[in-house]
């Protein structure tokens, strides 16, 4: 047996089924109005970071390049909002459980790829705020466009690829008995379990992709910020230590939003119910992107101050016009 089952040079044919089948809940009654609920929260997280990203683009101000991956961070949003819940909407709300295997592997490309995009993200949030507080004299120095658009860039190819390899290694397994799926859409734990031939790849890569867009983010973030509270402890006075925590805040709110329902989910791993994961798993998957930019609204000043602008100039405008 190979390690990565390699059919190179081999005369192997792998058996891929015509579609699965997405089973979601089961044994709860009305559940069709939580999908309605995932329809609404999805229309305000579009809604919402659209209007980030507008704001960016418009505002000269927030052309900075912590904006860059605030903008970053909205477009991932939205771009995850949308790939989830539309076909989800479409398997419970209008009774379509079938999803053609290739379907069902962009479908969970496209899932994995945002999801992993919103931890990293944050990382690069996280670096942004390290400097600013540590380094604040040398922040526009050390923190430039360049350099945020380079880590972004990186950031994207390095989960590209990985999500690639991911389901590159699902392509290489046979589905010979059961197609059924016992998640909410097309989740790579529940899909290589099913197959019937040698998936130890897939169980090498699942922790490996688990480590990579979530412990290991996770760990970079709690380093920073513990070196951000050293920092601030040196700060003379409380008003000081304040001022600069504040900046902090709302990535530490986005933060807490993302990780903690994750963490609860995959520390209990088999023991968590099925249910109980499956509403833990999409509400990660969905809120996170509809409180983004409320929060962004609400806490960083930068943004209150441009939103508060073009208020300003569509007010006067309209004078004029009248």
């Amino acid at each position: 047996m190979d390690f990565f089952n390699s059919a190179l040079g081999r005369n192997i044919t792998f058996v891929h089924p015509a579609y699965f089948r997405i089973t979601g809940f089961t044994g709860i009654q009305n559940i069709k109005y939580y999908y309605v609920f995932l329809f609404f929260v999805y229309i305000v997280s579009v809604l919402g970071n659209t209007a980030v990203m507008a704001l960016i683009l418009l505002d000269h101000t927030l052309k900075t390049p912590k904006y860059i991956a605030v903008f970053s961070l909205a477009f991932v949003d939205m771009l995850g909002n949308s790939a989830l819940v539309p076909k989800v909407l479409d398997i419970f709300l209008f009774n379509h459980p079938y999803i053609p295997y290739n379907n069902c592997l962009t479908f969970l490309f496209f899932c994995y790829a945002c999801f992993s995009m919103q931890a990293l993200n944050l990382v690069a949030l996280s670096y942004d705020r390290l400097i600013a507080v540590i380094h604040p004299l040398h922040y526009h120095v050390k923190v430039t466009h360049r350099f945020m658009l380079s880590l972004i860039t990186f950031f994207w190819v390095f989960v590209i690829t990985v999500c690639l390899i991911a389901v590159g290694l699902l392509t290489r397994l046979s589905f010979c008995k059961s197609v059924v799926v016992n998640s909410f859409f097309c989740d790579h734990g529940q899909i290589f379990r099913l197959a019937c031939n040698d998936n130890t790849p897939n169980f090498v890569i699942s922790p490996m992709l688990i480590f990579l867009i979530l412990w290991l983010p996770l760990v970079f973030i709690l380093f920073s910020y513990s070196f951000i509270a050293f920092a601030l402890s040196k700060v003379a006075t409380f008003q000081e230590r304040m001022r600069a925590f504040k900046t902090c805040t709302g990535h530490l709110s986005l933060v807490t939003i993302f990780f903690i329902p994750l963490l609860i989910t995959f520390t209990m791993g088999s023991k968590i119910n099925p249910n109980a994961r499956i509403i833990n798993l999409s509400l990660t998957m969905v809120f996170p992107p509809m409180l983004n930019p409320i929060i962004y609204v609400l806490q960083t000043q930068e943004i209150k101050e441009s939103l508060k602008k073009i208020i300003k100039i569509r007010k006067q405008s309209k004078i004029m016009v009248k």
